[in-house]
């Protein structure tokens, strides 16, 4: 058995991040699996000068339309790449990296923000309802699901500093937060609710206006879900709230697979 240590984050442009060398930590830290999401540039685009470490198998998804979302994911475990997921992101917005190793299917996921229209508010929801259809087909197969990435949702009111007054946001509507309950009463675990309990003003994602991040008033919308055969496997999960350079912080899983 052995232990995998897994890194998502929201870079929300990786070029800006490079200018702030804010991914250079990457090269000290121990990293199996690094999933980023909102890159906003196409693989020719991401600068050389991210981090030093050279991995074995990288993977960019860049959106169909030029600076917007994209995701990618670095790691050196040997699987295959797939693109199965074409039936899910249906815009072709570079929302996934579906990932396969031994009997794991690994997706690092930017799901769609429904704050700007009523139809993007409807597309989020369509793709929540398609990518879960989407894993439960590889589970009936005989696969362990893991899925990180940014959810563009906070699940509880725990889950964010102003529950009572983001109550009709999306990000916190009713609808939102039912899909995470049919999410984990299919089989999924939040794995850092299962890890740390109800602990408090735990946050992955800050708005830049008014000193939001200084004075935490953030939400939890950047997750870590294992399938439940992955329960006993969790070893530990962390919010890295103490790492700058974008307005959300990466979150971390160590597995033991």
């Amino acid at each position: 058995m052995k232990q995998l240590t897994f890194i998502s984050w929201n870079v929300n442009g990786i070029r800006a991040v490079d200018k702030k060398e804010a991914l250079r930590w990457i090269d000290e830290h121990e990293v199996d699996f690094l999933g980023l999401q909102e890159i906003k540039a196409e693989a020719v685009q991401i600068p050389e000068t991210i981090f030093d470490r050279s991995f074995k198998n990288v993977m960019i998804n860049p959106s169909a339309k030029k600076g917007q979302s994209g995701v990618a994911l670095y790691t050196d475990i040997e699987g295959v790449h797939c693109s199965t997921c074409e039936n899910v992101d249906i815009l072709s917005e570079g929302r996934i990296n579906e990932y396969h190793f031994g009997d794991i299917a690994y997706f690092n996921v930017y799901f769609p923000n429904g704050q700007s229209s009523q139809e993007r508010l409807e597309y989020k929801m369509a793709f929540y309802d398609r990518f879960l259809e989407h894993i439960n087909g590889l589970r009936n197969e005989g696969k362990s699901i893991i899925v990180c990435g940014d959810v563009n949702t906070a699940h509880k009111p725990i889950d964010l500093a102003r529950p009572k007054a983001n109550e009709e946001t999306s990000g916190f509507l009713p609808m939102e937060r039912e899909w995470i309950d049919k999410l984990l009463s299919y089989g999924y675990i939040d794995t850092f609710r299962h890890i740390h309990g109800d602990i408090p003003e735990r946050y992955s994602w800050w708005s830049y206006r008014a000193g939001a991040r200084e004075r935490n008033v953030g939400w939890r919308i950047d997750y870590f879900f294992v399938s439940e055969d992955l329960k006993e496997k969790i070893v530990d999960t962390q919010i890295m709230d103490e790492i700058l350079g974008s307005d959300h912080c990466p979150v971390k899983l160590v597995l033991n697979v």
